[in-house]
């Protein structure tokens, strides 16, 4: 077989942001693409799947024997908590994953002779987003904020080993990332199109459930896929950091009436609710709704899992004044990367990708 230009090693490949990396890579003439993940996942015509637990440095070496020809990696790989929103400054949460990425690259690094550039997917949470209000907008120049979190422990170890490597880095930084996948703790699609379904099943409105208004930003996982192929082959990308956001504004509660719409739904009064206690002991109901409606997965565990906790922080449930969050994407497009989508349109495109594959009802 006839190598490609590229192979791309995308780990995570199972995750929203992987998900739509596979599904980019793999239309590309140029690129041959290799999906590395625990579990099996589906995958376009020609895409190989490796299956291997970053986590233990033995099956990385393992499996990196038949990867000598890898030239981009892709790093899209993330271990989290049950309590999600706590776990993000839980020790173990950051080792775990410094570990799964130090086992990956010293693995890459002794048979992938030609890797010539990393990925490293990191997120709003470097803004310190989670501990204080962060200034508007975020910008990638700043210091890091001090405060513990994996994303400097990883990239710590590509920014101590690049000089002495021949392969470059950049991270990118998304916002909500807006996409497509099953069981993925941050899927902010997967839990808002459960919530419609459950909602219409039981006869109630969509009504909001989270708090005050605050302007907020998303990131289509298309889009990221793209900025990380303008990253793996450009030279003004080498070890530079971008945010990764779509370019507009994002306020939930004014996409609101259109995602009733595509439920048949009316919104009716706002109903504050926790989602990630008020939705899980909807078991019984989702089971019949998706036995009815032919779903491919009888689980609302399986499907959303803790997302429902990410979804809940999303639309700040319990907050009547959050602050504002915001990104900029001013560098990115200074460096030639020209991509943008519109946010309630990529809404609308993964709410109907999941309805097309039997993951939510019409």
């Amino acid at each position: 077989m006839t190598r490609r230009k590229h192979t791309i090693l995308i780990a995570g490949a199972s995750g929203v942001v992987g998900t739509a990396a596979v599904e980019h890579f793999a239309a590309l003439p140029d690129w041959e693409v290799i999906a590395l993940s625990r579990r099996p996942v589906p995958l376009p015509d020609g895409v190989v799947h490796v299956s291997v637990d970053l986590t233990d440095p033995a099956a990385c070496r393992s499996a990196a024997r038949s990867l000598g020809h890898v030239t981009h990696l892709m790093f899209a790989a993330l271990f989290e908590l049950p309590e999600l929103v706590a776990g993000w400054r839980d020790p173990l949460q950051m080792a775990t994953n410094e570990a799964m990425l130090r086992h990956l690259i010293d693995a890459l690094e002794a048979e992938a002779k030609g890797l010539r550039h990393v990925t490293l997917m990191q997120g709003t949470k470097a803004y310190g987003g989670h501990v204080e209000p962060a200034p508007v907008p975020c910008k990638e120049r700043w210091p890091r904020h001090p405060h513990a979190n994996f994303y400097w422990l990883q990239e710590d170890i590509l920014r101590d080993r690049q000089p002495r490597a021949g392969w470059v880095f950049t991270v990118l930084r998304p916002q909500i990332v807006l996409g497509h996948a099953t069981g993925s703790p941050m899927n902010i699609m997967a839990a808002l199109g459960a919530y419609a379904a459950l909602r219409r099943e039981q006869g109630l409105p969509l009504a909001w459930p989270g708090g005050g208004r605050y302007i907020n930003g998303g990131s289509c996982s298309r889009l990221i896929a793209q900025a990380a192929e303008f990253a793996g082959t450009h030279e003004i990308a080498a070890n530079e950091t971008y945010n990764v956001v779509n370019g507009d504004a994002l306020v939930w509660q004014d996409f609101w009436g259109g995602i009733a719409a595509r439920f048949g739904m009316a919104t009716g009064p706002d109903e504050p609710q926790c989602l990630s206690t008020g939705m899980p002991p909807l078991e019984a109901t989702w089971a019949r709704l998706a036995d009815r409606h032919g779903l491919r997965v009888s689980s609302l565990e399986a499907l959303v899992g803790s997302s429902w906790q990410f979804t809940d922080r999303a639309f700040a449930q319990g907050l009547a004044h959050p602050p504002d969050s915001v990104l900029s994407p001013i560098k990115l497009r200074q460096h030639g990367f020209a991509g943008c989508v519109d946010t309630e349109d990529a809404v609308h495109h993964w709410l109907e990708r999941l309805q097309a594959a039997r993951l939510l009802p019409r």
